[in-house]
């Protein structure tokens, strides 16, 4: 039997800490990449240099440092087919909430439960935090914005006119919470 007939591994799901998210970073901008240029509405506008895909990433590891964020990736052998990340809210008030943002799945890995897992990873996480309330938003009519339902989420409400989409349109915003308790 040659390795050919052997279905792929499944992708496996772990936290990153701040040196592996910064080893990570070359990975992670492609996936930046690839879900902008297929349309994914996650903060940034078409054409995204890789200098400033490494340039977000590199930011977000200084999160990480600090221990208010932390980020989950999905590989697919040595590939970043998934990431997602969980910000603590800072507020001394807001000690029990935090947000999922970035959830990105590259486009050659989607529908293959890989969202799913992912979002179920960052409650884990979330609940290890002692945090039981999160909220998210994302482009209204997007195809995420079904996932978030399946997910335990409930809308709170959409704004028109949010953010400017990847290829420079402007777009609505639809916001989730999910309580955890």
């Amino acid at each position: 039997m040659t390795a050919e007939t052997f279905p792929p591994a499944p992708p496996v799901v772990y936290l990153l800490s701040d040196r592996q998210a910064y080893s990570a970073v070359p990975g992670l901008a492609r996936l930046l990449i690839a879900c902008l240029e297929d349309g994914a509405g996650i903060g940034f506008v078409l054409p995204l240099s890789v200098e400033d895909a490494e340039a977000f990433w590199r930011a977000k590891c200084e999160e990480l440092t600090s221990g208010q964020s932390f980020m989950m990736v999905a590989r697919q052998g040595a590939d970043i087919a998934g990431v997602v990340m969980l910000c603590l809210a800072p507020q001394q008030n807001g000690s029990h909430r935090a947000d999922v943002a970035k959830l990105m799945v590259h486009p050659d890995h989607r529908r293959k439960g890989l969202a799913r897992k992912l979002m179920a990873a960052v409650d884990d996480l979330a609940r290890a935090q002692t945090r039981w309330l999160l909220v998210l938003d994302t482009v209204t009519g997007d195809s995420a914005e079904s996932l978030y339902p399946t997910c335990g989420y409930q809308k709170a409400g959409i704004i028109p006119d949010y953010a400017y989409g990847s290829h420079g349109q402007l777009d609505a915003t639809t916001i989730f919470y999910k309580d955890l308790r």
